[in-house]
């Protein structure tokens, strides 16, 4: 009698973990994946790697349009085109950092997708120095999207400080870990620049609470990446942009990581912090 207790109680734990299994693993990983707007992004990575070959930034932006498309809308929305890595440049955010002086070119370390390092990089300074910034880099990936125009994915995060990779032990920046708050102002900054004619959501890694980039910094996503469709031309103005609504699950699925994630800040937050004001943010906000 015990013994025929336990092999049903056994079959039931099965079968729980059978179907969380389904469900974790295939169900909705597969109901969470959209990509109804840029089909031809389906099925490709969504993380970069450093030179160690260590993984990166993830993707969280995207950019439609030609290189003199993508470089307009940028200067429009006053980010600046980062220098390349050279003994001058070296010196020159190593000096920008010590005296606290603007170096708004700063170079950017690079990264790479599929082999090939960032085709383009651009920031925006916050504050005197280049240790606190805004930053992108971007890979052309795919010559011919669905609008018939060049789709580029792009890694946008905010430099906090600098200090140590804790890999390698080489001096870096750090990013701040809400890189959904810095893909909305790179789209934000673009969007008040009027050179945007649609904004749309395609998948990214998906949902992550614990990932680490390259340099060991962690970080959080909904795992969404906000794609700006470009208007044509140097110079054109879009006076308000079109927003592409999400798939229903895709909606459901933001809604429930925006509860599981302000869930998890209120429970890491001292008691004590929760009357005090603060200034600035490092979320790139």
């Amino acid at each position: 009698m015990l013994r025929s207790r336990f092999a049903a109680y056994g079959l039931v734990l099965l079968a729980v973990l059978f179907v969380y299994g389904v469900l974790a693993y295939v169900a909705l990983p597969a109901a969470w994946s959209h990509y109804e707007h840029q089909k031809g992004l389906a099925g490709l990575p969504m993380v970069t790697r450093t030179a160690q070959d260590i993984p990166g930034d993830p993707m969280n932006v995207g950019l439609v349009g030609t290189q003199e498309d993508v470089v307009c809308a940028m200067h429009a929305a006053q980010w600046h085109p980062a220098d390349p890595i050279t003994l001058r440049s070296s010196l020159a955010i190593i000096g920008s950092v010590m005296l606290d002086r603007p170096y708004l070119q700063a170079p950017v370390s690079p990264l790479f997708y599929e082999g090939r390092r960032e085709d383009l990089a651009f920031e925006k300074a916050e504050g005197q120095s280049a240790d606190r910034r805004h930053h992108v880099r971007l890979w052309k990936v795919l010559r011919k999207g669905e609008e018939g125009r060049s789709v580029w994915l792009g890694a946008a995060t905010f430099d906090r400080g600098v200090g140590f990779n804790r890999f390698t032990g080489q001096v870096t920046h750090h990013i701040a870990p809400d890189i959904d708050a810095e893909r909305d102002f790179l789209t934000g900054t673009l969007e008040a620049a009027k050179v945007v004619e649609a904004v749309y959501e395609v998948t990214g890694i998906g949902p992550t609470l614990d990932g680490v980039n390259g340099e060991g910094d962690p970080y959080q996503t909904d795992g969404e990446i906000k794609i700006s469709r470009l208007a044509e031309g140097c110079g054109t103005r879009v006076a308000t942009p079109r927003e592409l609504a999400n798939p229903p699950v895709i909606v459901l699925k933001n809604l429930i990581w925006q509860v599981v994630l302000e869930t998890l800040l209120a429970r890491s937050t001292p008691a004590e912090d929760t009357g005090s004001s603060g200034g600035s943010q490092d979320k790139g906000s």
